[in-house]
């Protein structure tokens, strides 16, 4: 991982955009998320969201105190010259964390996956309006491609039929896009801003704030391998959280916001890998026309 350090120093951020490493910090970042979303279905099988929630913005908490003594230069400063816009970085982080995990636990994997992987789309969109960054239109192709690669890969689940699940799973969904994608918005907003502890310790604090109550009135002692699975969340999204503000710092929105397809590619393979799903080869066709999507955006993008 990049150090975060120099994120906002003079010759750290490169306003082309050409280099690897935003792309490189991206694709590892949506690689956590599709391992936070496996273990998030499996605790939702056992926990209540908030107490999921509770326990990893704790974690997120203590990682940040215990590592601002011993690598100052790495995590910054807490304090900001854009409280509002950290603060908004905040709520839209918690928002896409609560809505996610209450989407997935109503809607079947499929169907939020596929109102999910409109984030990409929105992200352009909102690029180009608030933050006047050009988009090709050869960027607005090549995500439309992306797009239909996803919905070729979980054709399959279609067979159930769409609508299967409750109206509020949909806007679950919907709400965890607008605000996953809002994530990104700020993030290239407050790309200036050096260290990772601001990117870490006002979400955890506010998610902690808010959790609290409600994560201590449905707890449910977890078993060892609950608390296992509840503590590397919690690493999980520090790790991935980082990476995607330092992706941001690097790269531009437009140039970034396909490679959240490949999320497709891990909810593949871990739900192979855990819940004994073999895809269909439809599935690994649109999975690899989402690859073929990412590389030609990639393209586009260095020329």
């Amino acid at each position: 991982m990049d150090s975060a350090a120099n994120g906002g120093q003079k010759g750290a951020w490169n306003p082309g955009g050409k280099g690897v490493r935003g792309p490189a910090l991206m694709f590892g970042a949506i690689l956590l998320f599709g391992v936070l979303d496996a273990n998030s279905k499996l605790l939702a099988d056992h926990h209540a969201m908030a107490q999921v929630l509770l326990v990893r913005f704790v974690v997120l908490l203590v990682l940040v105190l215990l590592l601002l003594p011993v690598a100052p230069r790495l995590m910054g400063r807490l304090s900001t010259r854009h409280p509002w816009l950290n603060a908004g970085r905040a709520l839209a982080m918690l928002g896409s964390a609560a809505f996610f995990f209450l989407a997935f636990r109503d809607l079947p994997l499929v169907e939020g996956y596929l109102v999910f992987f409109t984030a990409p789309l929105i992200v352009l969109l909102a690029s180009a309006l608030f933050l006047r960054e050009r988009v090709s239109p050869l960027a607005w192709v090549w995500c439309a491609v992306g797009f239909g690669g996803v919905a070729m890969a979980l054709a399959p689940g279609f067979a159930s039929g769409l609508g299967s699940g409750p109206l509020s799973g949909y806007l679950y969904a919907l709400c965890g896009t607008g605000t996953y994608s809002a994530v990104f918005i700020l993030n290239r907003q407050l790309r200036d801003e050096p260290g990772i502890a601001r990117v870490l310790f006002w979400p955890a604090l506010l998610g902690l704030l808010l959790m609290a109550p409600f994560g201590i009135a449905e707890w449910q002692p977890p078993t060892a391998m609950g608390w296992a699975q509840m503590i590397a969340a919690g690493m999980t999204v520090a790790g991935a959280t980082v990476m995607i503000a330092e992706a941001f710092r690097h790269a531009p929105a437009a140039r970034l916001a396909p490679i959240s397809y490949t999320g497709i590619i891990w909810s593949v393979a871990f739900d192979a890998l855990f819940w004994g799903h073999a895809p269909a080869l439809v599935t690994l066709a649109g999975a690899g026309l989402v690859v073929l999507a990412c590389v030609m955006s990639e393209r586009v993008a260095r020329r």
